[in-house]
């Protein structure tokens, strides 16, 4: 039986729907191409821990409502007035850390059903699954970098993790855009179907995950994800601070109008 909880007053940007031993979370600000707000990742990370509490469903899919899984943070998302101290200005912009860390931390297994952009914080979202099911015409792209910042969420390792550094470093210090075929060749797609059929493609590969022993197979997973992911709580804590010490920087206000008039930025290092 189906069990939808989008009308839960917790989800306003996301549904949560079970089917059997498969769940089903969709990103759902459409007319935003979903993009990441703050109450959006709270919500992300909500859900995700909802599901330690759940002894029934054994993987759970990501996937997107709209043209694309997602565009990656709202950059239109108002600033806080009057400004918050900077402790809680810390505190705030570790959200987006949070719901990565939830979606890593959730014990059963994790598909990302792919289509269309997931760019910036949309691609930090599909490399903290398990597994990335992509439809053609899917592409990805870090710019942070183009807008004279870093990438964090603590999901630079992630990326590193799949490509390797040589690879990682094109995509996040070059942003360079990735399309379909390429994301399947360097590793990052584990199965690449036409559009219309990836939810099908998405579902065949959560019913075989979901016909293992559950208890195995999620201790496994766990133990896969600590050895890969070792060290990167010891490196990786400083991110948000290197985020907003970027964002304060002269050349982030130079490579913010660079960005939107397509125009070369001229960057001095301050």
């Amino acid at each position: 039986m189906n069990n939808e909880l989008n009308n839960s007053p917790q989800f306003q940007h996301i549904r949560v729907l079970r089917e059997g031993l498969i769940a089903w979370v969709t990103l759902n600000r459409p007319n935003k191409a979903n993009a990441l707000s703050h109450d959006h990742l709270a919500e992300i990370e909500a859900a995700a821990l909802a599901f330690r509490d759940d002894a029934e469903t054994r993987v759970v899919i990501f996937n997107g409502n709209g043209r694309h899984f997602s565009s990656g943070a709202d950059l239109t998302e108002p600033k806080q007035e009057p400004p918050l101290p900077l402790v809680q200005t810390r505190r705030r912009a570790r959200m987006g850390e949070r719901a990565i860390e939830a979606i890593l931390g959730i014990d059963q297994i994790t598909i990302a059903a792919w289509h269309g952009a997931a760019m910036g914080g949309g691609a930090c979202l599909t490399t903290a699954c398990d597994f990335r099911v992509g439809a053609q015409g899917c592409f990805m792209q870090y710019p942070e970098i183009d807008l004279g910042i870093n990438l964090m969420w603590k999901s630079l390792p992630l990326i590193l993790n799949l490509v390797g550094p040589a690879r990682a470093k094109r995509l996040v210090v070059g942003a360079e855009r990735l399309y379909a075929d390429q994301l399947l060749e360097w590793g990052i797609l584990d199965e690449l179907v036409e559009a219309e059929e990836l939810s099908h493609a998405a579902r065949k590969m959560a019913d075989f995950y979901a016909s293992k022993p559950p208890i195995a197979a999620q201790m496994i997973k766990q133990s896969t994800n600590q050895l890969a992911n070792a060290l990167n709580h010891a490196i990786m804590h400083m991110d948000t601070d290197q985020n907003l010490l970027s964002a304060a920087t002269e050349d982030r206000q130079t490579a913010i109008g660079a960005y939107f008039s397509k125009e070369p930025g001229d960057y001095r290092g301050n």
